[in-house]
């Protein structure tokens, strides 16, 4: 059984892998966000433990780092300094796997696009990431749809963003966090672009 603790846990993409983890595995959830009775439809849920709190409370989230195996973190607001929070704690608890939500055009990888400053939480937070000793995933997602469907490709860094211009979903977003999650060692220390098909 993995113990998998969700940074940001009330964000789209999360509560969308939050029902995947918990309708196709048998993973233990710690659901970790700013306002816990936004997630009250979860309460009573035995596979579900729900902590109020900031990232940046690091006694907090020290805590709810005890006993889990996968850090999952889908984050807005000042993200390098909760990236440097999240690499600190994870390091002093022994934790090595991070899956980290970012965005397409970190690395000017979008053909003809450069989105300049709007950008720029997301590029020094995966540079933190980046420059840890954390078994790390970074996901850069397309522009983001709700249609229920599972369908998407994935590109490496380094590599052209493909099809940036369609939607993917979040659903296939969350998909793939859910094989990250259940397949060990798969893209470990590698970032994915995640696009539609």
């Amino acid at each position: 059984m993995t113990n998998i603790l969700i940074l940001g846990a009330y964000g789209q993409i999360a509560r969308v892998a939050t029902r995947l983890l918990l309708e196709t595995t048998d993973a233990e959830l710690t659901l970790y966000l700013r306002n816990a009775p936004r997630l009250a439809s979860l309460h009573g849920n035995d596979r579900v433990e729900i902590i109020e709190g900031d990232v940046l409370d690091e006694p907090v989230l020290e805590a709810a780092m005890q006993g889990q195996d996968v850090v999952y973190a889908n984050l807005s607001g000042d993200m390098e300094k909760q990236a440097r929070t999240i690499v600190r704690v994870m390091d002093k608890a022994g934790i090595r796997r991070l899956i980290f939500i970012s965005s397409m055009g970190i690395y000017d990888e979008v053909p003809g696009e450069h989105y300049g400053s709007i950008l720029e939480p997301y590029r020094r937070s995966a540079a933190v990431i980046e420059a840890s000793d954390l078994d790390y995933t970074i996901i850069r997602p397309a522009w983001l749809s709700d249609t229920d469907e599972i369908s998407y490709g994935t590109t490496i860094k380094g590599e052209e963003f493909a099809n940036p211009h369609a939607y993917v979903s979040r659903k296939s977003v969350a998909d793939l966090i859910v094989k990250l999650i259940t397949t060990k060692e798969q893209h470990v220390r590698e970032s994915l672009g995640v696009n539609a098909r």
